[in-house]
């Protein structure tokens, strides 16, 4: 039994054939040309439910004469039907480019970072998968905390590979190019700072002590805590976005490669500019914000210039400076460290770059609050 279908163009003749055969076979032959600019048939018509009894398909292209992207399409639909009915099919009457372009397409995998939507999870649900997250990711981090320390080893012994124009270009990045927003968010702090500290003193008369509040404030904790949650913001996604697109790029794996450690050549350089800069960065915040309290002191609540600068003389002290130096710098250390952390462990498309920025900035925020309270709790049992 056979059954022949013919279309004709005004420039070529397309026709498919369908031979039944023993043993439940379908041969089907395919004649002509077979191009997009045609309108081919739709694999149903091709394999149609009357076809029925049969067990397995096979093909003849012995008279094709032309094909392109609408043939495969077309033998992809077919295969694809062929399989919701459990038949069998040889490819071997195709030809061979046609057969290792079909190779090629099965063999790539779907793509799930680019599939939206699913099915919602509630809130508890929610927070118990990231809870399991964040236990089964803890010892990738102390992984990755490790390789840091064994690094600045390498960096104290002289043998650790990196180059210094890469750290002075950090330090500038870090550095000289923040102080803009920095300066904006410390002396809004510390304007608020002022007007806290000024809502309560003024019920007992004590303005004068609004320089104490703002000085000790802004030197100790807050300049540092501003200066770290800016810099997360800031820094630590930019580091997590260049390392992720280098994950992306296979630049990391070049690095391995070519026996260049990445944590060295890549990690260590973020790690010491934001070590070095961010402390700097405090000082020049709490500054900033003793400037803005001076200024909410004088013009609004009657303090004197000379009496207000007395007493911030007076409330400061050398450890307070060195805590918030201090300070700065373990931020510094806590946004480097989670921003390479999610860079080196960013996926290779693009929406893994966004969420490993994104993810860089949560983690940083997270450690620099649990890092300032437990260098808070230490510092006062310390009587510092």
């Amino acid at each position: 039994m056979a059954s022949n279908r013919l279309h004709n163009s005004d420039e070529e003749k397309y026709r498919f054939e369908t031979h039944r055969k023993g043993d439940g076979l379908l041969e089907i032959s395919f004649v002509g040309r077979w191009c997009l600019d045609q309108d081919l048939p739709a694999a149903a018509v091709i394999l149609a439910e009357k076809e029925e009894g049969i067990r397995s398909l096979s093909f003849n292209t012995t008279q094709l004469t032309d094909w392109d992207t609408g043939f495969l399409a077309i033998l992809r639909a077919l295969f694809t039907l062929g399989g919701e009915r459990d038949l069998s099919i040889d490819q071997e009457g195709l030809p061979k480019g046609v057969r290792h372009l079909l190779a090629m397409a099965s063999a790539v995998p779907g793509q799930e970072a680019g599939k939206r939507g699913g099915t919602k999870q509630n809130f508890v649900s929610r927070i118990g998968a990231a809870t399991i997250d964040f236990f089964s990711g803890a010892p990738e981090m102390l992984h990755f905390l490790g390789e840091i320390t064994v690094s600045f080893g390498r960096l104290i012994t002289g043998r650790a590979r990196f180059r210094f124009s890469d750290l002075w270009w950090e330090i500038e990045e870090v550095g000289p190019r923040a102080l803009v927003i920095v300066s904006v968010i410390s002396f809004l702090v510390g304007l608020i700072l002022a007007y806290l500290g000024a809502d309560q003193l003024r019920l007992v008369g004590a303005q004068i002590f609004i320089a104490d509040l703002v000085a000790i404030g802004m030197v100790r904790e807050v300049g540092a805590l501003m200066t770290g949650i800016i810099i997360a913001g800031r820094t630590g996604a930019a580091f997590a976005a260049q390392l992720g697109t280098m994950q992306v790029n296979e630049e990391i794996d070049a690095f391995k490669s070519l026996g260049i450690s990445p944590i060295d050549f890549l990690v260590l350089p973020r790690m010491l500019a934001l070590m070095l800069m961010v402390p700097l960065l405090t000082l020049y915040a709490g500054f900033v914000g003793m400037f803005a309290g001076a200024l909410v002191s004088v013009t609004i609540f009657d303090v004197g210039m000379f009496e207000y600068y007395t007493e911030t003389l007076r409330a400061l002290e050398v450890k307070h400076f060195l805590v918030g130096l201090s300070k700065g710098s373990v931020y510094g250390a806590m946004v480097a460290y989670a921003g390479c952390l999610r860079g080196m462990q960013c996926g290779r498309s693009a929406e893994s770059v966004g969420e490993a920025a994104t993810s860089a900035v949560v983690t940083g925020i997270l450690l620099i609050t649990i890092v300032a309270s437990i260098m808070t709790i230490i510092f006062y049992r310390l009587g510092i």
